[in-house]
């Protein structure tokens, strides 16, 4: 007898075709009340970074180069008081072989795809992942399909999507286009079903850990070149694996010292789901609508547990506005000779701003580039943004109001990273879990667990435990 295929039966089964589609059974991982044993689940079911990088070299992933933003460093400096402008360094991830650091997550994906015996891979991304997927799947002789969330109901799709649907039929994958809305999961838990094939999802441990030779690399790098750490490093900030991995990578290779700064694009008051909403973004990721949420709530994605937990690792969360990171790309390009992708420079962005509250001496890594193309390029964002009823002008970028208007910065020194409140951020993950997981009373082991994914001290969870009224046994 075939399954029942309407909506409701297959997000029903939803856990158990997760399961087969990822080889991890997430229930051996799970503690009695809130928390689960994240280090074992990654050391378990993930690999070592030895064998990371043997996977990367392989088929071409990693080893970018590191780049000394000298023209950029020198025009932050003259925005800077008197011996402030710390050096910029940016590592360039666009040489990975489909152009960003998503190679490094499929790598990992691809290689266990193909050692267990699936008959191809699959992902849910509208993004660079896509791509990345596409190429390593044709390099292990995997067969691929990606699934995209592509246009609005007016079958209108955005010019960045559209770049990545190419990109990844060139790949020889098979691309399935669809609207914005709930299908999208429905969808793809009937094509996992359906193939049989490895579910590359961006949330696994082997999505994670293909991230972590790129913070090793970055630290690596920098006592190679500099003698010393790098004294922060910023990241994108999305779903959290990219900080997650980076994170774990530098303290693999022993730099525990250096700061990690998460950056987003602010997306405030657009609704990711939304029809009406979705083509007024000119950011597809690496912004608010996906940073807050999976921050405040890791496990919202398409596993059981993520191994993308950001507020483990991180120690500032910044926000930056669209007209600056337009701006940014194009003083990259001009100044630096340097043509890439918008939203691989959404952390460029918050580094101009942030390096100019940091001594001379004092080195921050950007640690992404990502590649530019016909639909990537800031000209037909910008134009896609117009023909959407979307303002474009120069001015004050803190007057820019998303889905209304972009505004470009009228000068470079009105650029500026704006913190969000890790601690909110915190109680509200705390919140989630209490609520999620139906606790009144809380053991000595969720306390821990909770102090370890919010990077927090015991006073800090307690007092969020009880502000929720919720016991402490």
């Amino acid at each position: 007898m075939s399954n029942d295929m309407s909506f409701n039966a297959v997000m029903g089964r939803k856990n158990e075709i997760m399961k087969k589609a990822v080889g991890i059974d997430y229930e051996n991982y799970e503690f009695s009340g809130i928390g689960f044993d994240y280090e074992r689940m990654m050391r378990e079911t993930g690999y070592s970074l030895q064998e990371v990088q043997d996977v990367q070299r392989a088929s071409g992933v990693g080893n970018t180069p590191l780049i000394e933003l000298k023209n950029l460093t020198a025009l932050a400096r003259k925005f800077a008081p008197k011996g402030k402008g710390a050096r910029i360094f940016v590592k360039d991830e666009s040489c990975n072989p489909s152009g960003s650091f998503k190679d490094r997550r499929a790598s990992i994906s691809a290689h266990n795809a193909k050692v267990k015996g699936y008959k191809g891979i699959a992902a849910a991304t509208s993004g660079n992942y896509g791509a990345a997927v596409a190429s390593q799947a044709a390099m292990k002789n995997l067969k691929c399909i990606i699934v995209q969330e592509c246009y609005d109901s007016r079958k209108v799709g955005q010019p960045e999507i559209l770049e990545k649907d190419r990109k990844c039929e060139c790949y020889g994958a098979e691309v399935i286009q669809l609207t914005v809305g709930p299908e999208l999961f429905y969808a793809y838990l009937r094509i996992l079903e359906e193939t049989g094939y490895f579910n590359a999802s961006l949330y696994t441990p082997f999505g994670v850990v293909g991230i972590e030779t790129l913070g090793y690399e970055v630290a690596m790098q920098c006592r190679e070149m500099l003698g010393k750490d790098p004294d922060a490093v910023i990241v994108t900030h999305a779903g959290g694996g990219n900080v997650t991995g980076t994170a774990r990578g530098l303290i693999k290779a022993g730099a525990s010292d250096t700061e990690v700064i998460g950056a987003s694009v602010d997306l405030s008051g657009l609704h990711m789901a939304s029809d009406r909403d979705f083509n007024r973004k000119s950011f597809t990721t690496g912004h608010t609508g996906f940073g807050i949420p999976f921050a405040t709530w890791p496990d919202r994605s398409d596993v059981p547990r993520s191994a993308a937990r950001p507020l483990r690792y991180l120690d500032r969360y910044v926000t930056i506005k669209q007209g600056e990171v337009f701006y940014i790309t194009e003083a990259l390009a001009q100044l630096e000779g340097l043509e890439r992708g918008p939203a691989g420079n959404t952390s460029l962005t918050a580094a101009f701003a942030l390096a100019q509250e940091m001594d001379e001496d004092k080195v921050i890594v950007v640690q992404e580039t990502e590649y530019t193309g016909a639909g990537k390029h800031i000209l037909p964002q910008l134009s896609f943004a117009r023909e959407n009823g979307i303002e474009i002008k120069f001015g004050n970028p803190d007057d820019e109001v998303p889905g209304e208007s972009i505004i470009l910065p009228e000068h470079p020194s009105l650029i500026k990273a704006r913190d969000v409140d890790l601690n909110k951020l915190k109680n509200s993950y705390i919140k989630n879990c209490v609520k999620n997981n139906d606790v009144e009373i809380a053991t000595d082991d969720d306390v821990k667990f909770l102090m370890e994914d919010t990077k927090s001290d015991k006073q800090f969870v307690l007092n969020s435990l009880n502000n929720l009224n919720v016991r402490v046994y």
